[in-house]
């Protein structure tokens, strides 16, 4: 199993422990590259899919870079919903 097979398979346990930077990797695999959304952003990331225009907004996590268990399941959602996961 390849190290993004196993980001994945990670990522579809929606462990209480999945990093802000998994989930950046993860969304790469995927061909989402990150964006903020301008100056005055703040946290407030978007993650865009070039191909599809597809976005993903979420919140950078602070102080701690561990994802929000509402987050992770809005990422898994969004991801389900357009084929992209199981």
């Amino acid at each position: 199993m390849s190290t993004k097979e196993k980001l994945i398979e990670r990522f579809r346990e929606l462990p209480k422990n999945f990093t802000f930077e998994e989930t950046v990797k993860l969304l790469s695999i995927f061909g989402y590259k990150q964006h903020n959304k301008g100056a005055t952003s703040g946290s407030r990331i978007r993650f865009k899919n070039a191909e599809t225009g597809l976005y993903i907004d979420l919140h950078k996590p602070h102080p701690r870079s561990i994802m929000k268990g509402w987050m992770m399941k809005a990422i898994y959602q969004h991801l389900k919903n357009n084929g992209l996961i199981k």
